[in-house]
């Protein structure tokens, strides 16, 4: 096996990229940038290129601060003159008293024993500090000495910088990936060969924002995300915690459609956190402000313990008719049940729980105790049945393979940037809704069992090795997939996969554990169950629509053989 070959950056790479980011961010969102912005780009477009350079690399460095005589990057050629340029040009500042708001993250980049010697310590001071950590040296520092005095002596014989035009800086990455999740390493991952991505013609690649509202209130939910997790870090007490949060909700702006997914998402999170903290009336006050997976649930359950059972009920019926996913489906019916038999000898059975009952058994040697699927897998291979593993894995590989130039078809203005790894639509019911033509005609067109064999055979040979959020490349997939292809019906293929389309965030887990064949073309869908383990109500959507569609699939409860 020939190995891959190395592949060496070219010394100014990152400045490369990071051009490339402006120009791109220029062309798709020049009308959205502020005054501010672009002053930034056109004075940092009139840098000479080592100071382009140095602006560059610090700006992809964590921090804010600093220190020159640390820095040594070889294809600048003249550093000094490159700080000396970056602070005429205001892209740098030295340390000076007004940081002193930031005085913690500035003298973070001296090491506990070069803050011990170069701050202004009397002799009975640095002894017991040399023996503290570098928070508590930190902390003595800002708060018992002169922050200017600080200042002098820590660059008395080296120069501090801080960064500027940060705001500026995210604002251009944040336009070009539309999160704050992604950075210029994803340029690094895909030229070193790490990561092959899809290509696009640029010319179609569209504007993921509309407007500055859009992109200034997805923002707004992103950097509220990361102050909710730094709260959390710094052990925030959780009274104060959810204050901060309905203090916010109350004084945010009206969201733009764009920015609601990502508050939904972080409602949930500060609700569960705070029923983790064991605050549950807090809990449910903010759950309150969301519709979506997992609130209405968490509410139900909260309300039937705070004794507001008919709300409870209410809430319940209220899912019934609309749920959102399958946990949603089986729980509203379940707990509802389970609320009306309250206090009754006999407690009522979730859904999920009655199917697993009537499941077959079979017994498995306990040395499959850590190892379940591969015993019931064994169990098979003993009595005449092939097998495979496969969970969602096929499943997925199946939908990415018939559906790849629908999934990632830039006309469809859901792919912003040419670094994307999936549609910015993908997890939205707009997936579907835009594409229902598109998919159901591609399902019509491939007509036979060849049909699908040679369309999957000429797309995995075709994209092998590129990013497909559902493709798990191996070359056993192929394999698997068109067995399940001569296993299943056209007419089932095509309604397994539009059932995963009309919800991609959900349908495309809580397939079955197994697929079990044999050469007479007896097969089953096997999802394996413990002794202890339970079906999750996803599973239970999938072997009910299995059912419903006549795909055999089965539910095997293990009992031990000891």
């Amino acid at each position: 096996m020939i190995g891959r070959q190395k592949i060496i950056l070219t010394p100014r790479y990152y400045l490369d990229n990071f051009r490339y980011v402006l120009d791109f961010v220029k062309r798709l969102y020049g009308n959205l940038l502020n005054d501010a912005e672009w002053d930034f780009i056109h004075r940092f477009e009139a840098l000479s290129l080592d100071a382009q350079c140095l602006y560059v690399r610090l700006s992809n460095r964590k921090g804010l601060f600093f220190r020159i005589n640390k820095l040594q990057y070889n294809e600048i050629t003249d550093l000094p003159a490159a700080v000396g340029e970056l602070l005429m040009a205001g892209f740098v500042e030295r340390l000076s008293a007004h940081h002193e708001s930031m005085g913690e993250i500035a003298l973070s980049v001296f090491t506990k024993p070069e803050l011990v010697n170069l701050l202004p310590l009397e002799p009975e001071e640095s002894r017991p500090l040399a023996k503290e950590k570098k928070e508590q040296v930190v902390r003595y520092a800002l708060h018992e000495l002169d922050f200017a005095e600080v200042v002098t002596s820590l660059t008395t014989h080296e120069t501090v910088i801080r960064m500027n035009f940060e705001a500026e800086g995210m604002m251009v990455k944040y336009l070009f990936f539309g999160n704050r999740g992604s950075n210029m390493t994803e340029f690094v991952v895909r030229d070193l060969g790490m990561v092959n991505f899809e290509r696009y013609d640029e010319s179609k690649l569209t504007a993921r924002f509309r407007n500055r509202k859009e992109v200034e209130d997805k923002l707004l939910i992103s950097l509220t995300n990361e102050e909710f997790y730094d709260l959390k870090e710094a052990e925030t007490p959780a009274d104060d915690i959810y204050n901060w949060f309905l203090n916010w909700n109350e004084t945010r702006p009206e969201l733009t459609e764009i920015a609601i997914p990502g508050y939904q998402k972080l409602v949930c999170r500060v609700g569960a956190y705070l029923e983790r903290q064991k605050l549950p009336d807090q809990a449910l006050a903010v759950y309150e402000l969301s519709d979506r997976v997992p609130a209405r649930e968490r509410r139900v359950r909260l309300l039937f313990k705070n004794g507001s059972v008919e709300e409870a009920l209410a809430l319940c019926d209220e899912i019934a008719v609309n749920p959102l996913n399958a946990e949603e489906r089986y729980f509203a019916t379940d707990f509802r049940e389970k609320i009306l038999s309250a206090g009754a000898k006999k407690r009522s059975r979730k859904a999920t729980t009655r199917f697993l009952s009537d499941a077959e058994s079979v017994n498995i040697p306990a040395a499959y105790r850590h190892h379940v699927e591969a015993g019931v897998m064994n169990y098979y291979l003993e009595n005449d049945f092939d097998a495979a593993f496969t969970e969602n894995y096929p499943w997925r590989g199946l939908f990415g393979l018939v559906f790849w130039d629908i999934i990632y078809d830039a006309n469809v203005s859901a792919i912003h940037h040419p670094l994307q790894r999936a549609p910015s639509d993908f997890y939205l019911p707009d997936f579907y809704t835009k594409r229902e033509d598109l998919l159901k005609n591609r399902l019509l067109e491939l007509a036979t069992k060849d049909d699908w064999r040679r369309h999957t055979g000429r797309m995995f040979n075709a994209k092998y090795g590129i990013t497909n959020v559902l493709v798990d490349w191996s070359d056993e997939l192929l394999t698997l997939v068109q067995r399940m292809i001569e296993l299943l019906d056209v007419a089932q293929l095509r309604l397994i996969l539009l059932e995963m389309a009309r919800n991609v965030r959900e349908h495309t887990r809580g397939f079955p554990d197994l697929l079990v064949w044999n050469e007479k073309g007896e097969y089953d869908f096997v999802e394996v169950k413990s002794p202890t383990d339970h079906l999750g109500p996803q599973q239970l959507h999938w072997l009910e629509f299995f059912q419903t569609i006549g795909v055999r699939g089965k539910v095997v409860r293990v009992i031990w053989e000891l």
